[in-house]
């Protein structure tokens, strides 16, 4: 199975094309640019470098959320896109979920954490356990669903755990102090080369979940914000006061 993998949900782009168990191509890229300037022509660079024909991918795996609003929408768009246009499924990855999945194999509890905004983080608490049988690798359990909380209840969801426990995400940057004075066991951050969004993790996840029969078509696919937009926010807020 050949999926395209698209990844706009944080400060990351990230595109990929894996083939089974092998990563063709992948173009990472996570400085200033937003997103709308380079993931189409990152996309296009991937396709040229690869010889790649669009026709010959079986499936677009997305993080779908949550995330930036914006990150959300324009790669959700661009994954609607190309399943319109190409005829194929699209596989929603959840965004928290695809980022755990960087840690594959740990033995220890995966915390993610990305900056949602107003002092809140999307986050989620992860394990892999070995699969049965010689050879099987292993399976990514779901201690904690991916959520919107603030830094505080998820540290101490793992203190109450009692787990050695491993960060990453953009949102250590900014929370490392606030974990570092409240965290109570073992802890550690991910090093650079797999503590951000890769859009290859996003489409090796994609593979099992469409194995588990989860995908959609393009014209059903839509973005999991998991919270309101500012937006709606403020007029629900102006709603309440009048």
């Amino acid at each position: 199975m050949k999926i395209l993998a698209i990844d706009s949900s944080g400060l990351v782009a990230s595109v990929a094309v894996v083939e089974d168990d092998i990563t063709i191509a992948e173009y990472t890229v996570n400085y200033k640019k937003t997103h709308s300037q380079t993931l189409l022509p990152m996309l296009d660079e991937l396709k040229h470098m690869t010889a790649l024909d669009l026709h010959t991918i079986d499936a677009v795996a997305v993080a779908a959320g949550p995330g930036s609003f914006t990150g959300l929408r324009i790669g959700s768009a661009t994954a609607k896109g190309l399943g319109l246009a190409l005829d194929i499924p699209i596989i929603p990855v959840p965004t928290v979920d695809a980022l755990a999945y960087n840690l594959y194999g740990s033995d220890r509890l995966i915390c993610p954490v990305m900056d949602a905004r107003r002092d809140q983080v999307y986050t989620g608490l992860y394990v892999f356990r070995k699969a049965a049988g010689q050879g099987e690798g292993y399976s990514m359990c779901t201690v904690e669903k991916q959520c919107a909380v603030d830094i505080s209840q998820i540290v101490e969801r793992i203190n109450e755990l009692g787990q050695e426990t491993v960060f990453l995400g953009d949102g250590v940057s900014v929370y490392r102090e606030q974990i570092a004075d409240r965290i109570q066991v073992d802890y550690s951050f991910a090093p650079a080369c797999c503590n951000r969004q890769r859009a290859s993790c996003v489409a090796a996840l994609g593979m099992l979940l469409y194995s588990n029969g989860i995908a959609e078509t393009a014209a059903d696919h839509a973005p999991d914000y998991l919270r309101l937009s500012q937006a709606e926010r403020e007029r629900a807020e102006k709603g309440i006061r009048q």
